[in-house]
């Protein structure tokens, strides 16, 4: 079919950037699709105009409804660089698209920087949740952050500063490629300014000082950092845990009795495209797991109340799962059954009843069994013993 939707990259400087390819379809167009601030760079045109509605969603029928007719969607740089354009393509078959992008507010903040973009975590909180930027704010980081509005760049002073990071240095860029552009910085702790205009991005050097809390790289959080009322997979027992679940970007997982929701949580923070669904029966641990998603930069994940196995059923299919409180026979069989072909499940377990559910899982299913024990030093007199804990038993197996 004919290429009958363009998408438009336009800087704040307008026409003036656009190449006379963009200028001609913007001019043969029918109907153009925009923000406001977008329709308003473009000038006078013979075509209808749609204001982007709230939901953006929302607007699909009417373009769809162009089909054949020559439209136009404007979008602020690169539409396909946290942009309209993906919102788009899931509706219309790229054969039907013609893209003609602008930079993006990424690259146009690294070009007045002069830093390297490969060299930077590159993150959008427009439109998307603060605590998002947690994982991104480690010691020596250059991060490129597309603002929500003209507040985002106060909160991540604060942010910083009241995480022992205060020398770190914020370069706000307002009004990036128009006749508005202003750069200004500070640091975090001495951030005083309060007319930032709304649209803006911040670019942040992280100096982390003694005292900061940075989410490690590799799974196994501090106990601590978690809420809890003692429902949670220890440390040591976490880390071999969420490597036997071995994550893989994209995938999604089903924590089965997820306590305070560690493994979810450490699941999340392997990959910012990995997804979880943490089901917990109890309200109140539920609302616990909520809590601690927020505070470690993960609040998309997804909590469910209820208990398994009646619960699993609608959930979205799952590439791994952990079972890590309440199994059950029932559960164990309905977990292995949502698994597709080459799912992983790894179930622990502490009780001798429990532990021979997954000895016959074993012997079921195949897979293998592995025993932990961590133990921990503590005062005896002057002096110190190791303090031994239960022992977890895990049955971890991939679904052929």
């Amino acid at each position: 079919m004919e290429k009958w939707l363009s998408i438009i990259g336009i800087g704040e400087d307008g026409v003036a950037s656009l190449s006379p390819a963009a200028r001609a379809l913007i001019a043969q167009a029918t109907l153009i699709v925009g923000g406001a601030r977008h329709l308003s760079l473009i000038g006078k045109t013979a075509a209808e105009r749609l204001q982007w509605p709230s939901p953006l969603s929302d607007a699909l029928p009417r373009i769809l409804s162009q089909r054949g007719r020559q439209s136009v969607v404007l979008a602020s740089g690169d539409p396909f660089f946290y942009g309209v354009g993906d919102l788009i393509s899931r509706h219309v078959a790229r054969e039907e698209i013609f893209c003609i992008p602008s930079p993006s507010a990424f690259a146009l903040a690294a070009a007045r920087l002069g830093w390297s973009q490969q060299d930077c975590a590159l993150v959008s909180l427009h439109g998307r949740a603060f605590e998002r930027i947690a994982p991104y704010l480690q010691p020596r980081a250059r991060i490129i952050a597309l603002s929500w509005d003209e507040t985002t760049p106060a909160r991540l002073a604060e942010r910083l500063a009241s995480n022992h990071m205060g020398a770190s240095r914020l370069v706000v860029l307002e009004r990036l490629g128009g006749p508005g552009e202003l750069i200004r910085e500070a640091r975090a702790d001495a951030f005083s300014l309060n007319d930032v205009a709304a649209l803006n991005t911040v670019a942040i050097e992280v100096v982390a000082e003694p005292g900061a809390r940075v989410i490690p790289l590799a799974p196994g959080l501090p106990d601590e950092w978690f809420e809890n009322d003692g429902q949670l997979t220890k440390r040591e027992i976490r880390a071999v845990t969420v490597s036997a679940l071995a994550p893989r970007r994209g995938e999604t997982l089903w924590d089965i009795g997820a306590g305070s929701g560690s493994v979810s949580i450490e699941w999340m923070l392997s990959h910012p495209a990995n997804r979880a669904v943490a089901l917990e029966r109890d309200a109140e641990r539920a609302a616990r797991i909520a809590r601690n998603a927020l505070a470690l930069g993960v609040p998309d994940i997804e909590i469910m109340v209820g208990a398994a196995p009646q619960a699993l059923a609608g959930l979205p299919r799952p590439e791994a799962i952990f079972i890590g409180g309440g199994a059950t026979a029932g559960t164990l069989e309905a977990a292995w059954k949502a698994l597709p072909a080459q799912g992983r499940i790894v179930a622990n377990a502490v009780t001798l009843e429990t532990q021979a559910l997954l000895v016959q899982a074993l012997q079921e299913k195949g897979g293998d069994l592995a025993g932990f024990q961590v133990s921990r030093a503590r005062p005896v007199g002057r002096f110190h013993a190791l303090d031994p804990g239960m022992t977890v038993l895990q049955w971890r197996a991939v679904k052929p």
